[in-house]
């Protein structure tokens, strides 16, 4: 029978994971190109926003048109989409794809919105006004001691001078009134998943040579006219939307803060510390398959096809 997560019919479904720049999204479309039963849902917590698709790199209104894809363009720069309506619009996508007798091909690069998908997390909610009083105490050990007696299973997974855990911790323990220990193991357990999962890897020079590539091509197809336009607009970027990759560099070039050079520089370097950050994440599942990329990421299209075949047919021989 298909495989199923928390209700939702997945139909062989693969998940293509990797740093930003690495080539998930070209790779996606390629595959869906040669084989048409394929359908995209994008895993990025900043492509859901109206007006950023440049900046975003969302793929383009042609490759759009030419491949079905699903979670872009699904809400507006001035709002916040917190992590749960991410899951659900994810959910209803590939609940769509598979009674079309479709197949999906989840791409992401957002490491918390990918286990959210792969591992239908329960994400604690926010309780910003509890965190604030909880930040207000200066002493992390008192924290922790608080935490222990809180939550000592929580407490017992933290290390007792990581204060951004613990606040975390007491900020949804105190807030939901139930420990933060009964949402979930937590991100540092890895369980069976019906998601293949696979990782596109380059070796860091040429995934940093991409980055600057990428900015530069975005600041020729108008990535200063988008970002203008977005203040022109006359709202202010949500919390989230305003943690995009680039933006607030080239915010600050249009405030006559800095030079578009500056800008740029200043946006490569950042993009090349998240594209460290992401490598880390990602490296921490030991179930995510590598493929590692010498020179150009559609040299590993066969073998994705390959396996994306092979997928389908077990799931076939299951029905």
């Amino acid at each position: 029978m298909p495989e199923e997560n928390e209700g939702i019919t997945l139909n062989g479904s693969l998940f293509l994971v990797g740093a930003t720049a690495s080539g998930k999204s070209s790779l996606a479309i390629e595959l869906a190109r040669l084989r048409p039963e394929v359908e995209i849902v994008s895993i990025d917590s900043m492509a859901i926003y109206r007006g950023m698709n440049i900046g975003t790199a969302t793929p383009t209104m042609a490759e759009q048109e030419e491949v079905p894809h699903h979670v872009i363009n699904i809400v507006d720069p001035s709002e916040d989409f917190a992590l749960p309506l991410f899951q659900v619009a994810v959910k209803e996508s590939l609940e769509a794809i598979s009674e079309r007798g479709h197949r999906a091909v989840l791409v992401g690069g957002t490491g918390l919105h990918v286990r959210a998908i792969v591992d239908s997390l329960e994400v604690p909610p926010r309780f910003l006004d509890v965190r604030d009083e909880i930040e207000s105490i200066e002493e992390t050990s008192f924290l922790y001691e608080k935490l222990k007696d809180l939550d000592s299973v929580a407490a017992e997974k933290i290390e007792s001078g990581n204060r951004r855990r613990i606040v975390r911790a007491l900020e949804v323990t105190l807030g939901s009134g139930r420990p933060f220990s009964s949402f979930g193991p937590g991100l540092d357990v890895y369980p069976l998943s019906p998601f293949t999962q696979i990782g596109i890897r380059l070796p860091r020079e040429l995934n940093d040579d991409r980055i600057a590539k990428r900015y530069q091509r975005q600041i020729e197809e108008g990535f200063v006219e988008e970002v203008r336009s977005l203040s022109d607009g006359g709202k202010e970027l949500s919390k989230t939307a305003s943690q995009a990759l680039g933006y607030k560099e080239i915010i600050s070039y249009i405030n006559g803060e800095c030079t578009l050079e500056d800008a740029i520089d200043s946006a490569i370097s950042s993009t090349r510390r998240f594209a460290r950050r992401q490598e880390r994440w990602f490296r921490r599942d030991p179930r995510i398959e590598w493929l590692d990329v010498a020179d150009e990421p559609l040299e590993v299209l066969d073998q994705v096809i390959k396996r994306f075949d092979a997928i389908g047919q077990n799931t076939f021989n299951e029905v």
